[in-house]
């Protein structure tokens, strides 16, 4: 049975290791002690280092593949961790490893659809640490013959990661004809390309871990808010939300793009479980109108 190391033990991990129980040994890199109890509830095996301090990652145990799942920190320009932990991994590499990075790196595209092959563009500082990130990884896999796989991930939804708090509160929207597009992947589905890229992937290939229906961010928002008997949020002018809404908002909304899935969906042939965010909201819809009846 193979031997996987997973780094950043957060919600992706934890629902990855749940799907695929029994069909891997799995470690997981902890940086807090504490985690260890309820790694091992998980069938995971705890390991306890911290990528921020590299000593720490010295007997990291040796592993036939990795899922790199930590984001980069959040300052600078470059990604110490990556380096930290390719550094590690040096002394026993794994034989693949599968990175999950951000649309982000590609900036505003005007609402254009993009593949794969577009160049970076990053905006913003959190862009610019996962191109780095992605270019140490591409730059190792290739000299240490590892097979590297880049899955660049837009925002993840699932039934406890909606919108609802922002919508319960009123924050306004962009009108249509000024709002940006967005992409969307489910949390399962993501999981599930994760483990489809391990054994699928292709070397130093980039993939977009997106559905199939990207969205005005606005009409997003409005379909959480009817999937939920909510009042839709209001609707402003781009020069009106530069006054209402905060800035990390506000960069969101500075960046439009369509990612196509075309390449996922061909070469990693995932059959996706929610093949768009409007899936899951009829289910849930579908699943309060049952309780409503008891």
């Amino acid at each position: 049975m193979k031997t996987i190391l997973i780094i950043g033990f957060g919600d992706i991990a934890t629902r990855l290791v749940q799907r695929y129980a029994g069909q891997a040994t799995f470690v997981g890199l902890t940086r807090r002690p504490e985690q260890a109890a309820e790694l091992r509830t998980l069938g995971v095996i705890p390991h306890v280092g911290d990528l921020d301090a590299p000593a720490t990652l010295k007997h990291l145990p040796r592993a036939d593949a990795v899922f790199h799942f930590a984001p980069p920190p959040n300052s600078g320009t470059t990604d110490p961790r990556t380096a930290h932990l390719l550094h590690a991994l040096g002394r026993h590499r794994p034989g693949a490893l599968v990175y999950i990075s951000t649309s982000g790196v590609y900036g505003d595209c005007g609402g254009a659809w993009v593949t794969e092959t577009r160049p970076v563009a990053p905006v913003n500082g959190r862009a610019v640490r996962r191109v780095d990130a992605e270019h140490r990884l591409r730059a190792w896999g290739r000299k240490q013959g590892v097979q590297v796989t880049i899955l660049r991930a837009p925002g993840i939804y699932a039934a406890d990661r909606l919108p609802l708090e922002r919508i319960r509160r009123g924050t306004p929207a962009l009108v249509r004809e000024a709002d940006s597009y967005t992409n969307h992947i489910h949390a399962d589905d993501l999981a599930r390309l994760a483990w489809a890229a391990l054994f699928r992937g292709r070397a130093g290939r980039v993939y977009h871990a997106v559905d199939a229906l990207p969205l005005k961010m606005g009409d997003w928002f409005d379909s959480c808010a009817d999937a939920f008997g909510l009042a839709r949020p209001p609707r402003v002018t781009r020069a009106e939300a530069e006054n209402v809404l905060s800035e990390a908002l506000l960069s969101f909304l500075r960046e439009s793009r369509q990612l196509s899935n075309a390449r996922t969906v061909g070469e990693l042939r995932l059959k996706y479980r929610y093949p768009t965010s409007d899936d899951l909201l009829r289910e849930l819809k579908r699943t309060r109108g049952q309780m409503a009846l008891f």
